[in-house]
C-alpha cells in the first residue's frame, strides 16, 4: 500500500527538479491542511486519501508551473469532498488558489435531468474557468491522469465509464492543449480497460520484438547522429516506438495485423535554432529516401495547440518507413507539455494570449442554445476532430474542422459575414457554398446587404458547431413566428405519429408538468426552439411520451371506475390478433408481409394493401406505391393497419447514404454500427464518377425511434452528406 511519506518525498523531488524557487513553507501548510481535511477519507485501495492530492500536485510540479498551481492541486478536492469553503481557502492561501480550486470542483451537488446534462455543465464550468486561467484545466487533466493510473481499484463498470469519458473528453482535450505526453498515457491506460485483449496483443508483440526494434532504432539513430556531428550541428537524436493506442488505431484504420504495420517507428531530432531545423531536414532527405506526400511543415504553420515541428517520412536501406520529427528545444518542451510550457513563458499574463484561447470562447458560445446531449456530441466534432487550415485573402490563417465549407469559414470570420453570405470564391474561383475546403485554400466570402439571411439547409451543410450555433441564433432572433409555425408542425406531426394527444386537448396541470420537464415556459417557446433547430421534435416528444401515456391511462382508469358497467348501446371492441407486430383493422386473421419498396418499421405511419393470394402487404404511408390508395378502382383493397403496441420485434430496414469518397469511410460506418450494437445484415458501397459514393446499410431495428437514432449517428460521420430510406 502506498504511504504518505513516499508520496511527499516524490513531490519534494519534483519540486526540487522542476520548481526550485517554489515557496515550500506555503506548500507544506497546504499539505497539512489537505491532510487534516481528508483525514477520515480513504482511497479505493485503502490508502489515505491525501495520497491523491499529493500525486496530482507532483504531476503539476512536473509541468513546471507555479506555487498557486501546486497549491490548487493539493487542495482541489477540499471544497467538493470536505467542509472546507472558498472563503477559508482564500483567507489562508490566497484568492487565486481558491479560484483554481473552485474552477476544478465538479458540480456534484446540483440536480440534473440526465448524465449528459451534468457532463455538459461540468465541461461548461471548466471551460469558463480556463478561459480566465488556463491552470484550471491543467490541474484537472493531472487529476484525471492520476485517477487513470489507479483505475485498477475501481469496479469494472466504473472502469469502462471513466475510460470512455477519458477517450471522449480528456485525451482529446490534452491533445487540443498540445500535451502529447499526457494524451498518450491517458489513451494507453484507457485502451487497457476498454479492449484488454487488443491491448495485450500489441504489448505481447512489442515485448517479443523488443531486441529487433531496439537494434533497428539504434542503427538509424547512429546514422543520423554521425552525419549531423560531421556537419557541426549540435543536436540530440532518439527513436521510439509509437504508443500503444496509436498502433491500435492504425491497425483498425488500415485493417492490418500488427506484423503488417511498418510505420510504427518515430525519431526526433532536437536542435538549437529554427535554421538548424531546415538544415537537418536536408541531411535527412540526403541520408534516406523521401516518401512523397508525407512532409509537413508545422514550424511555418503551427497547429492551433501551438505545436511546431518538421515532419517527414523516409525509408532506410532496410526498406522500413519511419517518421522523423525535427524541432528546437523550446518547440520540444511545448510538444511535450503544450499549453503548460507556453504558460511558463507568459507568467506575467496568466490568461494567456487571447488568440490561443479563441477556441475556448467558441465552445462557450456553442452551448448557449444547445441541449446537453447535442453539446457533448458537438464537442467531439468541433473541438477534437481533425482540422483544415485555410487563408483569408489577406493571408490570415483560419483553422476549421475537417470537411468544413465556405459557410463554416464565413461564420468563423464573423456572424455578420455568415448571415450576409451569398457566394464564395476558393483560390479565386467561384464555388458552391457546400464545397469542402482543403489545406492551403484561399477563401473569399461574397456578401450582400440585401441577403435574406441563412437558409435552414445550411444546418445540414456546415461542419463546425460554431456555424450551426450562429445560424440557430439568427433564426431564434429574426424568425420567431416562422419558427413557431415550423416547430409546431414538426411537434404535432411527431405526436400524431405516436398517437398522443396534442397540447390543448390535455388537462392544464398535465401540460404545465410537461413544459417544466421540457424546461420551457410555454408551448410557443418550445415550438420556436424546435423551429430554429435548438431541439428536435423527436427528442422533445421522447422526453414526455411516458408522462403522457401514464396520464392517459390514469384518466381512462378513472373513467372506468366511474362507469364500471357498459350501456347496451356501447359496442364491445374485439381484441384483434397481431401478426408480425401488425394489427389489421376489420380483418380477424390474415397473412402479413412487409413491402420491400419502403421497409416499414414500428413507429412509421403505415397502410395495408390486400394482395391476391399473399395476404396484406404493409407499406409506409409516404411510399410512392401507396398512390393507388387514391384510385377509386383500388380503394377497397387498401385497409387500415396499426402497429401492435404490446410487443416489439426486430425488423429489417435499409438506409442509403450519400457520401464524399474517401479512404476509411467504410470502416467508420462499420465502427458506428458496431458501437450502436446493431445487427448489420449488409454493408456495401459504390463510388460515383463525381467524387461521391453511395453506401447501402441493411440492418435490424425495433422501431423508428431506434432507426432515427442510428441515422443521426451515421450523419455525424465526416463526409456523410445525407441519407434516405432504401429498399431491401
Amino acid at each position: 500500500m502506498e504511504t504518505f511519506s513516499e508520496h511527499y518525498a516524490s513531490l519534494e523531488a519534483a519540486l526540487n527538479k522542476y520548481m526550485p524557487d517554489t515557496d515550500r513553507s506555503l506548500i507544506d501548510r497546504a499539505v497539512e491542511y489537505a491532510r487534516e481535511k481528508h483525514k477520515e477519507q480513504k482511497r479505493k485501495d485503502g490508502s489515505p486519501y491525501i495520497i491523491h492530492p499529493l500525486a496530482v500536485a507532483e504531476i503539476v510540479a512536473e509541468m513546471g508551473l507555479d506555487t498557486d498551481a501546486v497549491l490548487g492541486a493539493l487542495l482541489h478536492d477540499c471544497i467538493e469532498d470536505t467542509d472546507a469553503s472558498f472563503d477559508d481557502i482564500a483567507r489562508q492561501f490566497g484568492t487565486t488558489t481558491a479560484e483554481l480550486v473552485e474552477g476544478v470542483t465538479k458540480l456534484t451537488r446540483a440536480n440534473f435531468s440526465s448524465s449528459e446534462e451534468q457532463q455538459m455543465e461540468n465541461l461548461r464550468k471548466m471551460f469558463m474557468a480556463m478561459s480566465k486561467d488556463i491552470r484550471v484545466v491543467l490541474i484537472k487533466i493531472a487529476d484525471r491522469l492520476h485517477n487513470m493510473r489507479t483505475m485498477q481499484y475501481q469496479s469494472p463498470a466504473k472502469q469502462i465509464s471513466k475510460c470512455r469519458e477519458t477517450m471522449d473528453i480528456y485525451a482529446p482535450l490534452a491533445h487540443r492543449l498540445g500535451m502529447q505526453k499526457m494524451k498518450w498515457e491517458l489513451e494507453d491506460i484507457a485502451l487497457r480497460y476498454l479492449d484488454p485483449a487488443g491491448y495485450d496483443d500489441i504489448m505481447s508483440y512489442l515485448r517479443a520484438h523488443k531486441e529487433q526494434d531496439e537494434a533497428f532504432m539504434q542503427t538509424i539513430q547512429e546514422k543520423i547522429t554521425l552525419r549531423l556531428t560531421d556537419m557541426g550541428i549540435h543536436s540530440t537524436t532518439y527513436g521510439r516506438i509509437k504508443h500503444v493506442y496509436s498502433i491500435y488505431r492504425k491497425m483498425a484504420q488500415q485493417d492490418k495485423r500488427m506484423d503488417e504495420l511498418y510505420d510504427i517507428y518515430a525519431f526526433r531530432v532536437v536542435v538549437d535554432t529554427i535554421p538548424d531545423c531546415y538544415n537537418v531536414l536536408g541531411h535527412i532527405h540526403d541520408l534516406f529516401n523521401l516518401v512523397p506526400g508525407r512532409f509537413k511543415d508545422y514550424i511555418s504553420t503551427p497547429k492551433p495547440n501551438m505545436y511546431q515541428s518538421l515532419h517527414t517520412t523516409v525509408i532506410g536501406t532496410q526498406g522500413i518507413p519511419f517518421e522523423v520529427q525535427i524541432r528546437t528545444w523550446q518547440m520540444h518542451e511545448t510538444a511535450e507539455y503544450g499549453i503548460a510550457a507556453h504558460w511558463k513563458y507568459k507568467q506575467g499574463n496568466v490568461g494567456g494570449n487571447e488568440k490561443d484561447f479563441e477556441w475556448v470562447r467558441r465552445l462557450l458560445e456553442s452551448q448557449q442554445d444547445t441541449d446537453a446531449e447535442d453539446y457533448v456530441n458537438s464537442l467531439k466534432i468541433d473541438m477534437f476532430d481533425d482540422e483544415v487550415f485555410v487563408f483569408t485573402p489577406k493571408g490570415k490563417i483560419v483553422s476549421l474542422p475537417a470537411g468544413s465549407t465556405p459557410i463554416d469559414f464565413a461564420y468563423a470570420i464573423h456572424s455578420g459575414v455568415g448571415n450576409s453570405l451569398t457566394g464564395a470564391k476558393v483560390n479565386n474561383r467561384i464555388v458552391n457554398i457546400d464545397t469542402a475546403l482543403e489545406n492551403g485554400d484561399i477563401v473569399e466570402i461574397i456578401t450582400s446587404k440585401s441577403a435574406k439571411g441563412p437558409s435552414r439547409d445550411w444546418l445540414n451543410i456546415c461542419k463546425s458547431n460554431q456555424a450551426r450555433t450562429k445560424i440557430k441564433q439568427w433564426f431564434k432572433k429574426e424568425r420567431r413566428e416562422e419558427n413557431i409555425t415550423h416547430g409546431k408542425a414538426s411537434f404535432e406531426s411527431e405526436m400524431r405519429r405516436l398517437l398522443l394527444p396534442l397540447p390543448g386537448s390535455m388537462e392544464e396541470a398535465l401540460e404545465q408538468t410537461l413544459l417544466r420537464k421540457l424546461a420551457f415556459d410555454s408551448w410557443d417557446d418550445l415550438y420556436a426552439a424546435i423551429g430554429y433547430g435548438g431541439l428536435t421534435a423527436t427528442k422533445a416528444v421522447g422526453r414526455i411520451r411516458d408522462d403522457i401515456t401514464k396520464a392517459v391511462k390514469a384518466q381512462n382508469q378513472e373513467k372506468a371506475n366511474q362507469n364500471p358497467l357498459r350501456t347496451p348501446a356501447e359496442p364491445v371492441k374485439k381484441d384483434r390478433h397481431a401478426v408480425n407486430g401488425v394489427i389489421v383493422e376489420d380483418i380477424d386473421s390474415c397473412m402479413i408481409k412487409f413491402a420491400k419498396c419502403c421497409t416499414p418499421v414500428p413507429g412509421d405511419a403505415i397502410i395495408g394493401f390486400i394482395t391476391k393470394g399473399f395476404g396484406v402487404s404493409i407499406h409506409r404511408v409516404d411510399c410512392p406505391n401507396t398512390i393507388g390508395a387514391h384510385d377509386p378502382q383500388q380503394a377497397a383493397r387498401w385497409v387500415r393497419v396499426r402497429w401492435d403496441q404490446v410487443e416489439e420485434q426486430p425488423f429489417d430496414t435499409t438506409l442509403e447514404l450519400d457520401c464524399i469518397t474517401r479512404d476509411g469511410l467504410l470502416l467508420d460506418l462499420a465502427m458506428v454500427m458496431t458501437t450502436a450494437r446493431v445487427r448489420v445484415k449488409e454493408l456495401s458501397g459504390k463510388d460515383l464518377p463525381d467524387g461521391h459514393s453511395v453506401f447501402t446499410v441493411r440492418f435490424e431495428v425495433r422501431n423508428v425511434t431506434e432507426l432515427e437514432s442510428i441515422r443521426n449517428k451515421l450523419l455525424n460521420i465526416r463526409d456523410v452528406l445525407g441519407s434516405r430510406r432504401g429498399q431491401n
